[in-house]
């Protein structure tokens, strides 16, 4: 079955014995992976597994067993996690040609087991990017989807770096935007000097739905600061001095 809009916050938090009405929190490590990997019908990360991001760091936590999940709560979307690896950015042909896809979930559960097997960003290699975009929407200005979008962007503290993620990704699952059909995904880039989390969306030209999504994403997160709205095709002719468009 699917979850629908206002129910799957609450059922999220359940699985995570979270109040749902909470903005920021830790998950509780609960669900460990009974999930498939896309493309190669392979399972999660056992304990003696690890996926390497470049450098010493990692993505998945060693785990110490298994769950096998027999009841689960289907999302509206399925949802695909990507990573940029930074130790091959310096030597790779083309922007985007270091991506690759993790895994693909369709059910809370899964989202859960994969989401409590991921380090937390403040463990990552600075460099880092980790990806959740819809499914068969790549994190790319290329993609047909993302063409003609644009990206709201927050900087934000390592303090609460975590529980932003956290929320930003609960939000996006959990079908909470009032205009979630124009959303791409969100980004996360851990960086030296400063970290933030960006939300894609489709149509940049779009007034109304961006300012009401930069607005409910603000809320969603307890954010005070002002932010900025950047087209996607200013970025690509303007990169570094692209000015936003719109800011809440």
């Amino acid at each position: 079955m699917a979850v629908e809009g206002s129910s799957v916050s609450a059922i999220m938090a359940e699985e995570e014995n979270l109040d749902p009405n909470t903005a920021n929190h830790c998950p509780i490590q609960k669900h460990l992976p009974a999930i498939k990997a896309i493309g190669g019908g392979e399972e999660g990360p056992s304990k003696e597994q690890k996926i390497t991001c470049g450098g010493n760091g990692y993505v998945w936590k060693k785990s110490k067993s298994t769950t096998v999940i027999e009841h689960s709560h289907a999302l509206q979307s399925s949802w695909t996690f990507w990573f940029d690896n930074p130790s091959s950015k310096s030597n790779q042909a083309a922007w985007g040609s270091s991506l690759r896809t993790l895994y693909t979930f369709a059910t809370i559960e899964e989202f859960w087991s994969l989401y409590n097997n991921i380090h937390p960003p403040t463990k990552w290699v600075h460099g880092s990017d980790l990806y959740c975009f819809k499914h068969e929407i790549e994190p790319k200005w290329e993609d047909p989807v993302c063409a003609n979008g644009g990206k709201w962007t927050m900087m934000l503290p390592k303090a609460t770096l975590e529980s932003n993620w956290l929320n930003t990704l609960l939000s996006l699952v959990g079908e909470q935007f009032e205009h979630g059909d124009e959303i791409c995904g969100a980004v996360l880039n851990f960086r030296t000097r400063g970290d933030k989390i960006s939300l894609w969306t489709k149509n940049a030209a779009n007034e109304e739905a961006q300012i009401s999504i930069g607005k409910q994403w603000k809320e969603r997160l307890g954010c005070n600061e002002t932010i900025g709205f950047i087209f996607h095709e200013d970025a690509k002719t303007l990169d570094r001095n692209a000015k936003p468009r719109y800011t809440v």
